[in-house]
């Protein structure tokens, strides 16, 4: 009987996979080649990759001290690159010891929200008085309209809460969670090129991008959003982990103890309560309580997440792996990200909830009791009418904001870094505010919001590879990354008549720069290539990763508004829309 049934087992294997889907033999003809069926637990969950033997030798180290080394490596390289890019972006914080760009806005309603629980209106002098007084002010009561959510102006409260109400204390939680990303960042690429090398080239190319950069040190709101993006795609990546491991323990194995596909298994188990996607939806509610546009990630990463389940099902063995996902898995799917990401969404709006609804808390707090007074859906409590109210009030100020302003941008001159924004810039004379007394002249000093040019510009080819990588080869990897990337970028092609600017691409940034490391790993070679291929593939990587950070470094004065000659400011301005 069981001869019988493992035999049966096998038949059923084999004739799986040698079934080819038509999608696979249309796509021969622009170059898909299906690789070779192994194991479908490799397949689930393949193995992470090995550095080669002769690494070690070269570097004369012992098998045992390799192995401690290869064992080590996976959290002590990020953590490396992570120290980095924290030292990088911690260094001398509280300079400029200004208000900088949207500062005027997010430091203040932040200092606000953890003393009042809900945003106010300052005076025209509060910047100077808060400079001058070392934040020793006192916090107006008159309830101020705002249009963003609370989420990202508490995160910024709570580095003023720590260190003071000062451009330190105001950047230090933007600082702490850009470092923080980088360190998502190479642990996220890690597990989907399980490979520690490219997950840390991914990092460290994230701790040298400029965008990214200068806005983990300014208290704007979307380092915040771009955090919980990035988290929420790690638990996501982990979550897919967890899933492929449980199907390919339920999978049954022949007499080889070979796993083969099993239709009945994979249509039928369950993947339990996926603690992960909980936390992802946890997340996505965050992001949208920091910005609104945390709602387009939300429902990408809800389809991302389904068509990760059907593939993985299909995988192992699901002829219907649609219809098994429908029962088993879109139920949690939902239930994880769109129900918590609104209780997380309203649970942010505590404050302004507990605030007096007598006219003296929030804005629009009262708005049930007085305007809203008889209207429709009185059924509801008074403070989700007046919340419901002051959301409808700001989605009309953001559809129809259409403002000019120096430093607006249109999405299709992002990725080339068209036009970066200015957020500070003086024009100090010799001797002083860091000029040099031999500078003949004044200085620029200057907080210039722009991508890394060289990163960015071989991200459009990088781009366009994953593109190619997904379409024709169907590789998971690439259609995550493409699919993060759009979830940022596409929806700002519907607004393009509204005032937008290119640091809202921060979003996107780390995918960006997965999607470079990916390609820097084509360009290094597949698993099996000649030393001479190795060789070349090496030398062009390492060609362009220096060149990337040597042009970090060249622009890291306008980084850091340090103060450098006229002349050298402009030999910076590689393009006339950039000053």
């Amino acid at each position: 009987m069981t001869s019988t049934a493992s035999s049966t087992d096998t038949r059923q294997g084999r004739a799986t996979e040698e079934q080819r889907p038509s999608w696979q033999q249309r796509l021969r003809r622009f170059g898909y080649s299906a690789k070779p069926r192994s194991d479908v637990r490799d397949r689930l969950v393949p193995p992470y990759a090995a550095p080669s033997p002769r690494v070690w030798a070269a570097f004369g180290l012992r098998h045992e001290v390799a192995e401690r080394v290869t064992r080590w490596s996976g959290w002590g390289g990020p953590l490396l690159v992570t120290l980095l890019a924290g030292l990088m972006r911690f260094w001398n914080l509280g300079g400029p010891r200004a208000v900088i760009f949207d500062e005027t806005y997010y430091a203040k309603d932040a200092w606000a929200l953890v003393h009042r629980g809900y945003e106010v209106n300052w005076a025209k002098d509060a910047n100077d008085l808060i400079l001058q007084g070392n934040g020793h002010v006192s916090v107006p009561t008159d309830a101020a309209y705002v249009v963003h959510p609370p989420v990202g102006k508490y995160v910024i409260g709570l580095g003023e809460m720590m260190f003071g109400f000062d451009p330190f204390g105001w950047r230090f939680m933007t600082a702490l969670l850009g470092t923080l990303s980088v360190l998502l960042v190479c642990r996220i690429g890690r597990r989907i090129f399980r490979s520690t090398f490219l997950g840390c080239l991914a990092g460290a190319l994230l701790a040298v991008d400029g965008l990214h950069f200068v806005m983990s040190r300014t208290s704007l709101l979307d380092g915040v959003l771009m955090f919980f993006v990035l988290a929420a795609f790690g638990c996501l990546v982990v979550d897919r982990d967890k899933a492929r491991t449980r199907l390919a323990a339920a999978l049954p194995a022949d007499q080889d103890g070979v796993v083969r596909p099993d239709q009945h298994t994979a249509e039928s188990v369950r993947l339990g309560l996926r603690p992960w996607r909980w936390g992802a939806g946890v997340l996505l509610g965050l992001a949208i309580g920091t910005k609104w546009n945390g709602l387009y990630v939300l429902a990408a990463f809800c389809v991302l997440a389904v068509l990760w389940d059907v593939g993985s099902r299909r995988v192992a063995g699901a002829r219907h792996p649609y219809s098994a996902v429908l029962r088993h898995d879109t139920g949690i799917t939902f239930l994880a990200t769109v129900p918590v990401a609104v209780v997380v969404y309203l649970a942010s709006w505590t404050g302004w909830i507990l605030s007096p609804a007598d006219g003296s808390g929030g804005y629009f707090r009262n708005w049930a009791a007085t305007d809203g007074k008889g209207g429709n859906w009185t059924v509801l409590p008074d403070w989700l009418r007046s919340l419901w109210h002051y959301e409808h009030e700001v989605y009309r100020f953001h559809v129809g904001l259409s403002s000019p302003h120096t430093y607006q941008s249109n999405p299709w001159s992002w990725l080339v870094t068209g036009r970066p924004v200015s957020y500070f810039y003086e024009s100090p004379a010799p001797g002083k505010d860091g000029c040099p007394v031999d500078a003949g002249g004044k200085c620029a000093r200057e907080v210039l919001a722009l991508g890394t040019p060289l990163l960015w510009w071989a991200a459009c080819f990088a781009v366009l590879y994953v593109l190619w990588r997904w379409a024709f080869r169907r590789d998971w990897r690439a259609g995550a990354i493409a699919c993060a990337v759009a979830a940022g970028y596409l929806p700002w092609f519907m607004y393009q008549e509204r005032t937008i600017f290119f640091f809202y691409a921060v979003v996107f940034v780390p995918f960006l720069c997965l999607a470079v490391a990916m390609l820097i790993g084509a360009l290094l070679g597949p698993p099996g290539s000649s030393e001479r291929r190795r060789v070349a593939g090496a030398a062009a990587a390492g060609v362009l990763v220096l060149l990337i950070a040597w042009n970090f470094i060249y622009f890291w004065p306008i980084y850091t508004g340090t103060a450098i000659p006229i002349d050298d400011w402009r030999s910076r301005m590689w393009l006339d829309t950039w000053v």
